[in-house]
């Protein structure tokens, strides 16, 4: 098993190095300059689409249950312990480079799902979209499409479950003093009951618990950063000043280089709002709509909430704290930074919004992972992934922390580079898409 761990951390070091990150932010930055800068511009009307209803056209959930899907499966623990890893290996300055994915990133987001629906297909099932099919419909590169399908389908057991599941198990270790085989269990039928039926069901699910735990664990923020208001402006200059110049060991922490601001910032910052990766519009393209621009401007909200807010939020929680001088462990450091203002309900609390994080992101990343399966193998295998899916929520609430990181890492660079390519080739379509639909709006 140490073989294992060990090959794929060098793996992962490898596919998030220099190129992988050139190649994430190139692509934000050069959709950003083609769309000139559409994601600010276009931002007030994208919140205003979230809650249009097109009743009547093509798809099998509003726009809003879209967003809410996408956000279950992004809002999760990439927004708690995936900040946290940031500015433990990174440090402070691993922040920027999270904002930096995010501010791009809806740029990218934002293309990814105007193909999505733009190139969806309507299956037994309900509709069918993403990268494997703009890539093999849009682009001409049906090989490349399969290849993103295996890589989606391997990389929903990483990100979208054992990373969930690990997190959990061990807060709750911490807080509770739960066994990780019990919360295992717990989170495997729980996730068992809502997954069984299909898109409709988790649509409706992840309508009423996202916006709730959203609110919920942003409302906790607010009141521990007024408390703590007159620290704010120190961790931004932490953030503004380590993401360009490197920061010495100090108390427990153990020091970092500019290289790893930006690689644990860069890739953290990707794990939490997937854009790039190409998750997102695989639920994008369930939208009800009659035009791919409505949907896309409304995903890349997704990003806007998951990094530019949510994500903010907890790395002032931390910078403003002092535990993460002291070594503490990146999977315990909000909750101990909370703790210091909150006292033990801080930790309670931060356990309770882990878990309906990694809950909602294990019901989003399954529906991710059955379309790449019913992508190669047809509608019939969809039921012996959930059950495998189900069954690996058990491994990765008992497995090693460092290894569901690493292997949750190499399947998403995995994932985004036949997804990057597909943007880069298909830049032009989505370019073409957003003129059309505002000059007909101006009309």
């Amino acid at each position: 098993m140490q073989a294992i761990e060990s090959t794929i951390a060098t793996l992962s070091s490898w596919v998030w190095g220099p190129p992988m990150l050139t190649l994430l932010l190139g692509t934000g930055i050069y959709l950003t300059v083609l769309l000139k800068g559409m994601q600010f511009r276009a931002l007030p009307l994208a919140f205003k689409l979230i809650f249009h209803k097109d009743h009547h056209h093509e798809g099998d959930i509003s726009h809003f249950a879209a967003l809410m899907t996408a956000l279950a499966a992004t809002v999760g623990i990439g927004n708690i312990v995936g900040v946290a890893t940031a500015i433990t290996l990174g440090g402070p300055g691993a922040v920027f480079w999270m904002w930096m994915t995010g501010l791009v990133g809806m740029a990218t987001k934002y293309a990814e799902a105007v193909l999505a629906v733009k190139y969806r297909q309507k299956g037994p099932h309900g509709m069918r979209g993403g990268p494997m099919y703009y890539l093999a419909h849009g682009a001409g590169l049906p090989w490349l499409g399969t290849l993103f399908a295996v890589f989606t389908a391997l990389a929903a057991f990483g990100i979208g479950n054992m990373t969930q599941a690990n997190a959990t198990a061990k807060i709750f270790e911490a807080t509770f003093n739960i066994s990780p085989l019990t919360t295992g269990w717990v989170l495997m039928i729980l996730t068992g009951l809502v997954i069984l039926g299909g898109i409709r069901s988790i649509g409706k699910f992840t309508s009423l618990l996202v916006p709730f735990m959203i609110v919920g664990y942003v409302a906790t923020a607010l009141i521990v950063l007024a408390m703590n208001i007159e620290k704010i402006p120190n961790a931004f200059s932490l953030i503004f000043y380590h993401a360009f110049n490197p920061i010495a060991a100090t108390g427990g922490f153990v020091g970092a280089t500019i290289a790893a601001a930006m690689r644990y910032g860069i890739a953290r910052g990707v794990f939490s709002n997937e854009s790039g990766l190409g998750s997102a519009p695989i639920a994008a393209a369930a939208a009800r709509t009659n035009d791919p621009v409505k949907q896309a401007l409304v995903s890349m909200t997704q990003t806007f909430i998951d990094t530019l807010v949510v994500c903010t939020m907890t790395a002032l929680i931390i910078l403003t704290a002092n535990s993460w001088t002291q070594g503490v462990n990146a999977s315990e450091l909000t909750s101990a930074s909370i703790a210091e203002t909150l006292g033990e309900s801080g930790r309670i609390i931060v356990a309770i919004a882990t878990a309906l994080f990694a809950y909602s992101t294990l019901i989003g990343w399954n529906y991710y992972g059955e379309k790449a399966v019913e992508y190669l193998f047809g509608s019939r295998a969809i039921a012996v992934y959930r059950v495998l899916f189900t069954a690996a929520v058990i491994v990765g609430a008992t497995t090693s922390l460092e290894f569901v990181w690493n292997f949750s890492d190499l399947a998403n660079g995995l994932m985004a580079i036949p997804n990057l390519i597909g943007l880069l080739l298909l830049a032009k379509v989505v370019k073409a898409e957003t003129n059309r639909y505002f000059s007909e709006i101006k009309h």
